[in-house]
């Protein structure tokens, strides 16, 4: 479903002396939260003044944050992205914008019901979808997951013998 606003990680202590503040990606690359310039916590815009990558952590400096206990301050809050500031690739989407969308069989227009999860395995993420029973489907595109719209609050699947 379209959000304004993705969280995207959780700031979980500070780093250091000067202030950085170590930032736990969720279901994101921490490449990804690099390339960010405004991130929002408790829904106001912070530009950070440095970031990198430091063992698949982000460390960021946030304006006016000079010291350690000042970085603690912001220990265990979420750190949001606004959608339409970030461009994936196409036919990539953020874990919890899929989160509602009715999940129909691409063969017959059957509805299979609501996806409910992302998973993270090895191979690809599982989606669960809750219907009348429920399933798990591979996100692997064309294989399984045939189309995405977001707007229309719609998924649709190759459902596979056995699945």
């Amino acid at each position: 479903m379209k959000q304004e606003f993705i969280r995207v990680g959780r700031i979980v202590n500070a780093h250091g002396i000067r202030g950085e503040v170590r930032v736990q990606p969720r279901r994101v690359s921490p490449a990804l939260l690099t390339r960010c310039k405004t991130f929002y916590i408790d829904g106001q815009p912070v530009a950070p003044t440095a970031n990198h990558v430091h063992k698949e952590l982000v460390l960021l400096k946030l304006p006016g944050v000079d010291d350690m206990n000042a970085a603690l301050t912001y220990k265990n809050k979420d750190l949001f992205l606004r959608r339409a500031d970030i461009v994936l690739p196409e036919g990539e989407y953020f874990d919890d914008e899929l989160l509602g969308l009715e999940v129909y069989d691409c063969d017959t227009g059957a509805l299979l019901g609501t996806l409910t999860a992302v998973d993270e395995y090895p191979a690809s993420k599982v989606y669960t979808v809750k219907g009348e029973r429920e399933i798990l489907i591979p996100a692997v595109k064309d294989a399984f997951i045939r189309s995405v719209d977001l707007d229309g609050g719609r998924m649709e699947v190759k459902v596979w013998e056995g699945l």
